[in-house]
């Protein structure tokens, strides 16, 4: 039903890349993104990614940052979700990123885009969404931009980028960033990327591992009649592709994983 409906309205249909370690899905998650780059650039010379962070972090920084077949200065990185925390704090996805991936390959810093941790939530937002647009000058102000690929975790409640389940954030359509001050999972102050933006990228990709994501990877790809699928199971995006990375166990309570 799931894949009839999202043909049927012009979503994409989940492709499932499931594998049985740790080690196998991070190969696979970085080949992905490495063929996607090196697609993008072939195609309009610049490859724009949104990262994410968690675990995801620690799979694309541990498995990008030895390869020799990447032009990293064609690359254009960007957070999907940021917790609004200074760069010294452990809770800072830049920092991580920045510290095991971005200063140990040849990226420009300069087409690496960070938040502004100095401000507050509603102003770090607008300057993110700003900073956003600068890649995309030719677009109006209120198209939705394209990321090329846009790299998703999500957490044991579903939740991706920082959307949770039942927030308000989850229907904003008339911005591309926005703050969020009451995550119930700490720090309470973010910015994220609304989901206009997931699904308006060229390709999302979720990646999920562990036993204990099984009851949301089921709740956003399977959710029960007449449900709502989680946050993680709203990114569709209606004119790209959308892969699920997920290990055995995640994928475990699936019925369709094909």
């Amino acid at each position: 039903f799931l894949a009839h409906f999202l043909r049927a309205s012009g979503m994409a249909t989940p492709e499932f890349h499931i594998v049985a370690t740790g080690e196998q899905l991070q190969a696979q998650v970085c080949d992905f993104v490495v063929a996607r780059a090196r697609k993008a650039i072939e195609d309009h010379g610049h490859f724009s990614v949104g990262l994410s962070g968690g675990s995801l972090a620690k799979v694309v920084s541990q498995g990008l940052r030895e390869r020799g077949d990447v032009d990293w200065s064609k690359w254009h990185v960007f957070y999907c979700d940021e917790r609004l925390v200074p760069f010294d704090s452990e809770d800072s996805t830049h920092a991580y990123i920045k510290r095991e991936l971005l200063e140990r390959v040849p990226v420009s810093p300069e087409n690496v885009r960070a938040i502004d941790p100095t401000l507050d939530a509603t102003a770090a937002a607008e300057d993110y969404a700003a900073k956003i647009r600068q890649l995309y000058p030719e677009e109006e102000e209120t198209a939705v931009p394209r990321f090329d690929l846009l790299l998703l975790g999500m957490g044991p409640d579903g939740h991706t980028c920082s959307l949770f389940p039942g927030h308000p954030g989850l229907t904003v359509s008339d911005r591309i960033v926005i703050p969020i001050t009451d995550s119930p999972k700490p720090p309470p102050t973010r910015i994220t990327l609304t989901l206009p933006v997931l699904n308006a990228a060229r390709c999302s990709a979720v990646v999920s591992t562990g036993g204990s994501k099984a009851d949301a990877v089921k709740g956003s790809l399977e959710p029960g009649e007449g449900e709502e699928p989680l946050p993680a199971g709203m990114v569709r995006p209606t004119e790209g592709e959308l892969h699920w990375f997920l290990d055995e166990p995640a994928a475990a309570k699936l019925n369709k994983k094909t």
